[in-house]
This record gives C-alpha cells, structure tokens and sequence, in this order.
C-alpha cells in the first residue's frame, strides 16, 4: 500500500516569510503611482503598457525571495511501503466450502455467514501474513492467491454465498486446490485451514487423504474444522414459487473421521465448531498456534522539489536583470 504524502523538511524555516510580507504590503498599498525618475521622456511611448513591467519590477524581488525560503524549507513528497522478507512469514490458505449446506442455521445467522465474519477477524489479526482463499463444492477454485493486500481478501469473502458453484462437497479437491497454490512458496511456514460442514460425495473427486498426502510431501500443516452441531439444524431443502429457499429439518453428518485424518497426517489438528462461538475460539486457537516472527520495515522514499524553486527564483532574477538592462538602455 502507498501513500502519497507532502511535507516540508524544515517547514519552521517558513517562518521568514513573516520579515518581508509586512514590506511587501506596504510597497503594495502605497497610493503614489507607479513611475521611474528619467532625464527625458524622448523614447517613451504615451499609452500604459509601461506599468505591468514597473509593477513586476517593483516586487520580482519579493518573488525571488519567496523562491529561495520555499527552496530551503525543501519541499517534498513521499511514499510509504513496507518492506517484508516473505521468507519468514507464514502463508496462509483458507480453504472454504461453500456447498449449499453451508446456509444451514445451527450456526447464527447461518454458518456460511458465520465463518465469513470469523474469517475477517483472524484476518485483522495477522497483518504480517499472507493470506489467500479457496472455494469449492464440486470442484474447486482459488478465489485469492496468497496476498498481503488483505483488503483484497476481506472483499472476497464477503461474496462467498454457497450458490455459485455446482452443488456437491468435495473435501479433498478443496484442499488439493490450496496444496497445489502453496507448495512453490518460500514462506518459513506453510498451512491450510480447510473448512467443511459434510461428507465427500463427488464421484471421481480426489480423496481427503490423498490430498493430505500432497500438503504433507510439500511441508504444509492442515488445520480442519467441521463445522455444524450435533443432532439436527435447519437446512436448505427446496425453494417455494417465489424462489426462496425452504428450510427443513435433517440430520448434520460430518465426515469427522477423513478431517481428523487428514490434520493428523499433515501434523495438524482437528476441530468440531458446534456454535458460532465455538467456531470462533477455534480460530482464536490456531492464530495462537501459528505465531509468525515476520517484521515489516517501513521504507519512505522522498522526491525533493526545491530545485524548481531554485529554478524559478533565477529565472525571475534573469528576467528582472533583462527588463532593467533593457530600461537603461531606453532612457540613455
């Protein structure tokens, strides 16, 4: 992120300002009008165009002061950039289901909304970190490759809605998905938190355990958590004819056995999120477990203007020279 900011290095120098204004003021308010003494007026033409030039005469002085206090007080704009060494942080993989189940309402509002709410706060709370998102029902997708630009993933998450994909839950290309987007990073720490509220039932989809294996080949910890209470919740079953969705209740079957499998073969750990609140002491958890000792520096990079001041005040101090040269030259 950069910032663009204008400053002057030594702004108190301004302050000279107030020795000559006063003078100024007073030159201007004087009543007399504008003139030169001359020997003759042989060469002088009759109409008013003479006054600009003696007006400017008058104060280029105070011009070419103005310059030269605005060029000392160096003038400046700068831009603010961290400087992080990626090598020692952790990257991070959410990895997201978002089958349509996941409206289900044993979580408030609903879990989906829940985790997105929970998700933004874990966010908030790792600002050194970079922090990508996978989706996935069916099949699955990187919505955010891993970033520090966390205004980026806060966006995403907000329009995760359970609607978009091809309806189905499939955990281990979710998680396949997240091993194959972490396993070329230099990060001194690799880990997904995969995220699910059912069982795998897509034909043909890659087996949890299977991906776990990949997380495991490419040094990457996976942190599960199923999410949805015990006994039964409110589901999505149907929409009526208006095209709102129809809640019914049925029973919350969770493939716990696969989730706890999968953390345990990656080095991970497992976790059941019964309630909201449950879901978000788990987060609390695994920002705990996972501390990162990455530091940003912060990197001002100045662009100086002074030099143009100083430009200017010698151009106005040539032109005053040339105009003066050139009324010596006139009235001799």
């Amino acid at each position: 992120m950069f910032n663009l900011n204008f400053i002057f290095y030594s702004p108190w120098l301004l302050l000279l300002f107030a020795l000559f204004i006063p003078l100024l003021i007073r030159d201007l308010s004087k009543k007399k009008s504008i003139g030169l003494k001359v020997p003759s007026v042989r060469n002088m033409k009759e109409n008013g165009s003479i006054v600009p030039v003696l007006f400017f005469l008058k104060i280029s002085k105070y011009l070419i002061l103005s310059c030269l206090i605005i060029a000392i007080a160096r003038p400046r704009t700068f831009t603010v950039s961290q400087n992080r060494d990626d090598t020692k942080g952790i990257d991070i993989m959410l990895s997201v289901d978002v089958s349509l189940s996941m409206l289900a309402k044993d979580l408030q509002p609903d879990r989906i909304t829940a985790l997105k709410d929970i998700a933004k706060k874990f966010i908030e709370k790792r600002p050194n970190d970079r922090i990508g998102l996978v989706e996935y029902a069916a099949e699955a997708f990187t919505k955010v490759p891993v970033t520090s630009d966390h205004e980026v993933l806060i966006n995403e998450i907000n329009n995760l809605n359970g609607l978009e994909l091809i309806q189905g839950t499939a955990i281990g290309e979710g998680l396949a998905v997240a091993v194959n987007h972490l396993k070329d990073s230099k990060a001194k720490s690799k880990i997904i938190i995969l995220m699910t509220d059912g069982v795998s039932n897509v034909q043909n989809a890659m087996p949890p355990q299977v991906a776990a294996e990949l997380a495991k080949n490419n040094n990457i910890k996976v942190y599960t958590i199923g999410i949805g209470t015990n006994g039964y919740a409110l589901f999505p079953t149907a929409q009526d004819v208006f095209g709102e969705l129809v809640f019914t209740e049925q029973p919350v079957q969770i493939d716990e056995n696969a989730l706890q499998e999968v953390a345990s073969i990656t080095g991970g750990k497992y976790f059941r999120a019964t309630s909201t609140e449950n879901l978000e002491l788990i987060y609390d958890e695994i920002n705990q477990l996972e501390k990162t000792d990455l530091k940003s520096t912060t990197l001002y990079n100045y662009k100086e203007y002074f030099r143009i001041f100083l430009l200017v005040a010698l151009g106005i101090l040539y032109f005053d020279a040339i105009l003066r040269w050139v009324f010596y030259k006139v009235l001799n």
